[in-house]
């Protein structure tokens, strides 16, 4: 009981000290209506996304196609809603597999040191010493163009980051009197591990996760420009954007149209992240 008052309490002092930022505040409540918008595009979008008319190639806006239609005659609304669930996907994917694998290998290295964290950090090392971008596209091509093979590609991609800052903010928890504590009673590393040094440690983490899921979109976004994510006829922003590159000049709002949504997306998440780390900062608590 004692513990599941704290846990509201802190979420409550949480939500207090974010309210606090106009800007997050907003990021939250936009980032929550694209998610709705993404889980129902079926029931919002006016047409189906592979829905073509070719007698209405090139439409311009009207009631029936409020964002006119693309080369083939499909709605632009349409496949824009039905666009923000690749586009969230690939966020919410390769930001899950890279944080918890990275987690993982960051507590480890953090609470055992020695050879172990010497070990894990020099493999990271390595690992960072790829650019991010060229391993994504690296992987991407070698794994084959698909959703499920993006989401991968970045994600793997990523893991270094959230290792090495699990690994600085346990650095700082392992020393503290309550693992000392638990040590005393012979409590197991893996529970204590989980139970006490990741929950002390994982405020900075979720910053850098908030923020990351706008760049892992971005990044995906990328990778199905260059045909390497999402494939047709599903509709990603970045393939959309792709899509009508060769039409710029005579229909330039076919590419501004998904830019504005991924530009708005990864805003709303970097700008709720910044919140998120004013609100979890200790000295900013009083």
């Amino acid at each position: 009981m004692e513990k599941s008052k704290k846990k509201k309490s802190g979420i409550r002092d949480l939500w207090r000290r974010l309210k606090k930022n106009k800007a997050a505040v907003v990021s939250l409540v936009l980032i929550i209506v694209i998610i709705i918008i993404a889980i129902f595009a079926p029931f919002i979008a006016p047409h189906k996304y592979d829905q073509q008319q070719p007698d209405q190639a090139f439409a311009s806006s009207s009631w029936d196609h409020l964002l006119g239609t693309d080369r083939m005659g499909r709605d632009v609304l349409s496949r824009i809603i039905y666009g923000a669930r690749a586009s969230l996907l690939i966020g919410l994917g390769s930001v899950a597999i890279s944080s918890v694998i990275g987690i993982f290998i960051g507590a480890i290295a953090g609470y055992y040191g020695g050879w172990t964290d010497n070990l894990l950090m020099r493999i990271l090392d390595v690992y960072q010493s790829i650019p991010m971008l060229l391993l994504c596209i690296t992987l991407a091509a070698v794994l084959g163009p698909s959703l499920r093979n993006a989401i991968l590609a970045i994600g793997v991609s990523m893991i270094p980051q959230f290792a090495r800052l699990m690994r600085a903010s346990i650095l700082t928890v392992r020393e503290m009197e309550y693992i000392d504590a638990a040590r005393s009673i012979n409590a197991g590393n893996s529970h204590i591990i989980i139970k006490h040094i990741i929950p002390n440690a994982i405020s900075p983490l979720i910053v850098s996760i908030t923020m990351n899921i706008g760049n892992a979109i971005l990044i995906g976004a990328m990778l199905s420009f260059i045909g390497l994510g999402v494939q047709p006829p599903i509709p990603e922003w970045g393939t959309l954007i792709s899509d009508a590159r060769n039409y710029m000049r005579a229909h330039g709002t076919l590419a501004l149209y998904p830019g504005i949504c991924i530009m708005i997306t990864v805003l709303a998440f970097n700008l709720l992240g910044d919140g998120l780390r004013d609100a979890l900062d200790p000295r900013l608590k009083n």
